[in-house]
């Protein structure tokens, strides 16, 4: 199965090729719920910086978008070797200072999904650590960015 063959839960993914490590492992042999949040995180890095929310603006601006939840159902395994699909959408921006995100993880040799999961964040000033109105710069970026269908906030 390619890639552009996955059942995607909504169009058009950002998205990740994942190969499980020995590492990522736990006593039961399959990948580490602990693994399954870095996963994540490291996706939605890729697709902010992707669309122009670098480090950099983050920086510039003194905001960032922190994660307030997030929910993981996890619906199958994944073992040492499988290679993995992580995709990611933006699914909710409230304008001024909150926004959803959600996950699909699949593994293409079966087709099967492994893991769906939602995040949200706020906007949060990196010296307070408070929650703050997100700059335009981010508000422009999160706004074009969301994809219609998905779970919001």
């Amino acid at each position: 199965m390619q890639q552009h063959d996955i059942a995607w839960d909504l169009p058009a993914p950002f998205t990740i090729d994942i190969t499980v490590r020995a590492e990522d492992t736990d006593r039961l042999g399959h990948a580490n719920n602990v693994v399954y949040v870095r996963w994540l995180e490291d996706v939605s890095w890729a697709h902010i910086e992707s669309l122009g929310m670098t480090w950099a603006l983050h920086e510039k601006t003194g905001k960032a978008m922190a994660i307030t939840r997030t929910e993981i159902d996890y619906l199958a395994s994944a073992n040492t070797g499988d290679q993995l699909v992580l995709g990611t959408w933006l699914t909710d921006y409230d304008g001024r200072f909150r926004s959803a995100r959600q996950f699909q993880l699949v593994r293409p040799s079966d087709g099967k999904t492994l893991v769906r999961a939602v995040s949200t964040h706020a906007c949060v000033d990196m010296k307070s650590q408070r929650p703050a109105r997100a700059p335009k710069e981010f508000a422009e970026i999160l706004g074009s960015a969301v994809v219609a269908g998905g779970k919001g906030l």
